[in-house]
């Protein structure tokens, strides 16, 4: 099948809009993604540095209300610490908002898309004190500027991450012959991350690696920590000394070198299976819950044949016949349901309650929670499901429902006429059947409600 501009901007974009041009070819969807993050100026959300900043003032504010305790001070420093997170929270709702409102109005739909596919690959949840509030500022310091870039880039970042860090317990891996555990008498190592970096990260479960090569790279990984005050470092006191034998190749040796880790990150990213495990896994996201076999295998080309460029990998799904199919396959995940729903109804910065939380919990991060999809709240390290039937159960189903007949006209009391709105909407893909209910609504926003409930919307 040809390059179809509104079929790019449905399948592999966030959907179509009015007054938005879809790309004109592949070259000027892959150029828009090569280009400046122009959604990312319009619609800023802080990078990580600047969100620990704001996790030092809350730990200023718990330290003070730990020492109150039992003091005339201590309502006052208890209060003092909850206005702290409230006012988190009520940030970090309002970078949601930023992250739909970039899907709502971009022109490099693809940069949104594949944001969100790499921060699932790359899945860090928060637990406890602000953690959870770290979500956005994680994706936009690691994630977000490597999608056109380079694989190994991304993992080195992802490893730099304190939010990664945290998740997956590295904190408390110290070797048990390091410097510091020779000093204080204590050690040991936890095979989380570097378990997660080899099953899901790089090789792939059926990657080749055993559990020798997870003790090794465990050890590899010791060195890995952060502060609230400096961010990432590695802290070669903590490091556990080489040798390190991770698939027959030997890492380390001497003083333990973050360089020695940068090295074995370096040769799981060039790795054959690496290449496999992301390509078969993104022809997944974006085209088929049972993606074409020739499309995964030219995906694994391009990225060897490119030391892992990402965007040499993207170029060759989106040049690939199969990606293309007229077939709609995949449902649209919560999220970009939503954000394909607010781009086809022209929202602007002015219909979303950013400042309001309550709002915010109201319209978006609710809905999102009951459809499935809460936000930086995946089930497990694996990310959310691929599998349509995973987001089609009674429960969510009706979530998306009632999310479609309702918030539309909450958003925006002036609607569009239910019948242009699925021209726009829906492009020539319009089924006949979603025009004629559209035109036989009573109000204009039973009718919106009705093209956004379609099958036809829900698909890419």
């Amino acid at each position: 099948m040809p390059f179809d501009p509104e079929h790019a901007e449905m399948r592999f974009g966030c959907g179509l809009a009015p007054g938005i041009a879809p790309p004109a070819s592949l070259e000027d969807m892959l150029s828009r993604l090569a280009g400046p993050d122009d959604a990312a100026r319009a619609h800023p959300i802080p990078r990580t540095a600047d969100f620990l900043a704001v996790m030092r003032d809350v730990q200023v504010r718990l330290k003070a209300r730990r020492q109150a305790k039992g003091t005339a001070g201590e309502d006052a420093a208890r209060a003092e610490y909850r206005k702290a997170v409230r006012q988190v929270r009520a940030d970090a709702a309002g970078w949601t908002g930023q992250m739909l409102l970039r899907r709502a109005r971009t022109r490099d739909g693809l940069r949104e898309r594949l944001a969100a596919f790499w921060a699932d690959h790359f899945t860090a949840r928060g637990e406890g004190f602000v953690w959870p509030e770290a979500h956005h500022p994680y994706i936009e310091a690691a994630i977000r500027p490597h999608v056109a870039g380079r694989f190994a880039d991304m993992l080195r970042a992802v490893c730099q991450e304190p939010l990664m860090l945290t998740y997956l317990d590295q904190g408390v891996s110290v070797g048990p012959n390091s410097a510091r555990a020779i000093r204080k008498g204590a050690g040991g190592i936890n095979e989380n991350f570097a378990r997660e970096m080899l099953e899901l990260h790089t090789l792939g479960a059926g990657g080749g690696f055993d559990q020798g090569d997870v003790a090794a790279l465990a050890r590899l990984l010791t060195g890995l920590s952060f502060t609230l005050k400096d961010g990432y470092a590695f802290r070669a006191e903590r490091a556990e000394p080489g040798p390190h034998i991770l698939l027959g190749q030997s890492f380390g040796g001497g003083a333990p070198r973050a360089a020695h880790l940068y090295a074995a990150l370096d040769m799981l990213t060039s790795h054959p299976a690496t290449a496999r495990h992301l390509a078969q896994k993104m022809a997944v996201h974006f085209t088929a819950d049972m993606a074409s076999g020739a499309l995964a295998d030219a995906m694994t080309r391009a990225y060897l044949d490119t030391g892992g460029d990402l965007l040499a990998m993207t170029r060759a799904m989106l040049a690939h016949p199969a990606a293309w199919s007229g077939q709609q396959r995949n449902v649209k995940p919560p999220v970009d349901f939503i954000g394909s729903a607010l781009r086809a109804l022209e929202v602007t910065p002015r219909h979303l309650p950013l400042a309001d939380p309550k709002e915010m919990q109201h319209l978006f991060l609710a809905p999102l929670d009951l459809m499935g999809q809460p936000v930086g709240a995946p089930p497990g390290p694996d990310g959310w499901p691929e599998a349509d039937a995973d987001w089609i159960t009674p429960q969510r189903l009706a979530a998306r429902l009632s999310w479609a007949m309702t918030v539309p006209f909450q958003l925006r009391r002036v609607l569009p006429d239910p019948q242009d709105f699925a021209a726009t909407a829906l492009g020539a893909a319009l089924p006949r059947d979603v025009r004629g209910a559209a035109a036989r609504a009573e109000t204009r926003a039973e009718g919106i409600g009705l093209v956004l409930s379609s099958p036809a919307f829900q698909r890419t």
